[in-house]
């Protein structure tokens, strides 16, 4: 079966052009253009992946955003926009997307972080489902982080992430390879998106008041480790 992309966005250049491009690199293709319409064809059809477009009369793609993930909606959301403001992207991540593109893009780096999005899967149940790490386990079947009594609920990045730190527990990580691990090209453009990541998924841990576990080594990158 074809992996499933929503277009939500109310230019019908845009989803003309979309639809077009991905049904080229063999997605099937589904779009929208307006919030409403594309929650409807969420929840009556399940996606593997949504391109949503934030301007948008009505309701916009920030309450789309926050909708999916109250009902427990997870699927990566690729969002695009023609605001270029730290506060909006930062507003974008918290509402729990997944990526971030300022329009106009060029259509190959679109694709190149949709594929990177769809890299992000659940891996197949086995022995080795649960990775643990002190008394943080992470669940990869069900791609939620456990903390002692607390279930912490995951966005697909913030998954992908601390999924690497705990494949990789008491190793630094450099910069440039957890960039190229999680998000697979050239991010260049974004230069502070995993700081943004790692500072989100830390208040995420730390949520009950559990002790800090991903350290920033200066100069040389991240590392999980239970030293305070």
């Amino acid at each position: 079966m074809r992996p499933h992309i929503l277009v939500i966005d109310d230019d019908d250049k845009i989803t003309s052009l979309l639809r077009r491009s991905l049904a080229f690199e063999g997605y099937e293709v589904s779009t929208a253009s307006s919030g409403p319409a594309g929650l409807g064809i969420v929840a009556d059809k399940s996606a593997d992946l949504i391109i949503l477009d934030v301007m948008m009369p009505g309701i916009d793609g920030w309450e789309v955003c926050r909708r999916l993930r109250t009902a427990g909606i997870n699927v990566p959301v690729l969002m695009l926009t023609a605001k270029d403001d730290v506060q909006d992207r930062v507003r974008g991540l918290d509402l729990g997307a997944d990526d971030y593109l300022v329009k106009p893009f060029a259509l190959e780096e679109l694709m190149a972080r949709v594929r990177a999005l769809m890299r992000r899967r659940p891996e197949p149940a086995g022995e080795n489902n649960r990775l643990r790490f002190e008394d943080l386990v992470l669940d990869v079947d069900g791609r939620e982080a456990i903390r002692g009594d607390n279930r912490i609920e995951l966005t697909a990045k913030e998954f992908d992430l601390l999924h690497l730190f705990m494949q990789n527990p008491k190793r630094v990580l450099s910069r440039d390879q957890i960039m190229d691990k999680i998000w697979g090209y050239d991010y260049s453009g974004e230069s502070n998106v995993l700081e943004v990541y790692v500072a989100m998924l830390r208040q995420k841990l730390e949520e009950f008041g559990d002790k800090r576990l991903i350290q920033t080594v200066r100069g040389a990158g991240y590392i999980l480790k239970g030293d305070s």
